[in-house]
């Protein structure tokens, strides 16, 4: 059997992160011992071919998604930057990271037939040490430089993000217990928005923070709040320039201040929240009147929902556009799911421009795991009858 003799134990670990499991819990399915689960996965020993279809079954995924691939993405990826380490279990940020590997291996396995454009991300390292320094701020304006980025507001972020060889795609509704989070690798560095979050103007300051990440912290240990609150000065220099915004920001909360903010927020795309934020740290609004103002913003709802005209969110192309013209050429979609040997739920959600409004409630989903970050549910969906695409022949 084919899959068994070219059986790489990190497509095992990739597969079992995916669908929420721990080792005990798949060997549990497969009727072995968890040893010889971290055997398979480690490279020590390799399973039988008889196995390796029981693993597939087990984790619904085709037998050849176990083949070894031309690059090892685990191997070639950094540790990625969850915004809080406390809030969701480690299951959780295992199965977030597996999928964003997942969609930058989907994205190599395209690149064989589409030209994207070359990782091109300033390097601009910042301490953790230097809580005040205005390292954040330098990197932001670094990026606008190098990127060319006009005076004014920044535009389409995630077009911005995608010309400069980031891929940008939405997580699986699954998973919308974490949030937005990013990672390099040396194939392709990566941001995975939230696929409920679907609020324009805080998807933005998302991808200006994780770009932040990406820009400033290649090196740093993620998940602490000085690392989370340089990504957070870092977006809120690349969307409004101190230069450009400060004289524009309320110095005061009184009389036609709502306004003011309603049409900056507007003109700038990001939320009024960011905007106080921007004015309180750049001393243009007191401690006390930026508390006030963020009561009134609870007070009115708006903390969660804040009003504003632009509904749709941005939207990611270079994998969706990618697929749109190979099957102009006449490569049908199927035929590149059997390149990636991937499930194909997880292709079309890894390309697709929106978020997938679908929860598939209908489908039977593999045993999940709960912990104290809640409930971790399979990725890789399991119908009655499992059907399968046969391993592409070289």
């Amino acid at each position: 059997m084919e899959a068994a003799a070219f059986f790489d134990g990190a497509r095992l670990t990739l597969a079992r992160h995916l669908a929420g499991l721990r080792k005990s819990d798949l060997a549990s399915l497969v009727g072995k011992s968890p040893t010889a689960v971290a055997a398979w996965e480690s490279g020590a020993k390799r399973p039988t071919a008889a196995t390796v279809a029981q693993l597939a079954l087990s984790l619904s995924v085709d037998p050849g998604f176990f083949a070894i691939r031309p690059d090892d993405i685990a191997a070639l990826s950094s540790t990625p930057h969850f915004r809080s380490l406390r809030s969701t279990s480690q299951l959780a940020r295992d199965q977030a990271f597996a999928y964003g590997q997942l969609a930058v291996d989907i994205a190599a396995s395209l690149e064989r037939h589409v030209e994207f454009p070359e990782p091109d991300v300033p390097s601009c390292p910042v301490s953790t040490e230097d809580r005040n320094g205005d390292g954040p701020e330098r990197a932001a304006q670094l990026v606008r430089k190098q990127w060319g980025i006009e005076a004014g507001p920044a535009g389409h972020l995630v077009r911005l993000l995608e010309n400069h060889g980031i891929l940008v795609v939405f997580s699986p509704p699954q998973a919308a217990s974490v949030d937005a989070y990013s990672f390099d690798s040396r194939l392709r560095p990566a941001v995975i928005l939230n696929s409920i979050k679907r609020d324009y103007y805080r998807q933005r300051f998302d991808v200006a923070h994780e770009l932040g990440h990406l820009v400033m912290h290649s090196d740093a240990e993620p998940g602490g709040r000085i690392v989370e609150d340089q990504a957070h000065r870092f977006a809120a220099e690349l969307l409004m320039p101190v230069d450009q915004i400060h004289d524009l920001l309320p110095a005061t909360m009184g009389g036609n201040v709502w306004r003011t903010l309603a049409r900056l927020k507007e003109q700038w795309g990001v939320s009024i929240q960011a905007l106080l934020y921007r004015a309180r740290l750049l001393g243009r609004l007191s401690d006390v009147s930026y508390r006030n103002a963020m009561m009134t913003i609870s007070a009115r709802g708006w903390r969660r929902d804040e009003p504003g005209l632009v509904s749709a969110i941005e939207q990611p192309s270079l994998l969706a556009r990618a697929v749109e013209l190979l099957t102009q050429e006449g490569v049908e979609e199927t035929q590149l799911i059997q390149q990636c040997r991937v499930p194909p739920d997880l292709f079309r959600t890894v390309t697709a421009r929106t978020p997938d409004s679908d929860s598939s409630a209908s489908a039977a989903p593999l045993p999940s795991t709960q912990q104290a970050g809640g409930r971790v549910v399979s990725l890789l969906e399991r119908r009655q009858k499992p059907q399968f695409l046969e391993p592409a022949r070289e």
